[in-house]
């Protein structure tokens, strides 16, 4: 069983900002699957399929770690099996990538799940949004038009690698779409 969490902020005041890029990839990914967020614990909501379990922390992004380790223990799920998509303010609009570990980069989300998890080694897929010098007005606001028709494009292709996640190892995810974009 692969888990899937989608990093953001919950409430219609972030909805489509650049920190919400994560719930944007997994909203993509549900609605490519035709399934509905249809079960609500751990303070956050989720869809399990058959080979997965799609997700959205509903714990405001600094503290995503809680509801992450909650559901991974509740439904025994490995912790190499998680894949977590989150923005990031290192890579540009229009690119990603996929890594198996390192730091939170300063991404708040990500820090407390590698603090909750107690690794470092955690599966993730990162959406570039860019950068600016007031970084907390900047990730809490919304997409330029000319910059939500690029990320649009992102989003799409975010969806589908992680829609081959499910079925298939990070290695092969890597190796299939890191420097594909």
């Amino acid at each position: 069983m692969k888990l899937i969490v989608g990093l953001g902020n919950p409430g219609a005041e972030y909805a489509q900002t650049k920190h919400n890029v994560g719930f944007m990839v997994v909203d993509a990914i549900a609605k490519k699957l035709d399934v509905e967020f249809d079960e609500k614990k751990f303070n956050g909501i989720y869809h399990i399929g058959d080979e997965y379990i799609l997700a959205k922390p509903q714990t405001y992004m600094n503290n995503s770690g809680s509801f992450v380790v909650e559901i991974m223990n509740y439904y025994k799920i490995n912790q190499n099996d998680i894949l977590i998509i989150q923005d990031d303010l290192d890579l540009a609009i229009g690119r990603a990538t996929i890594k198996q570990k390192g730091s939170s980069g300063g991404h708040n989300g990500l820090k407390d799940i590698i603090q909750k998890l107690g690794t470092e080694k955690i599966n993730r897929l990162k959406i570039g949004i860019g950068r600016s010098d007031n970084v907390v007005n900047y990730v809490l606001s919304k997409f330029t038009p000319n910059d939500l028709e690029v990320i649009n494009k992102i989003i799409d292709s975010a969806a589908d690698i992680a829609l081959t996640y499910i079925y298939n190892d990070i290695h092969y995810v890597i190796n299939k779409f890191n420097g594909k974009w």
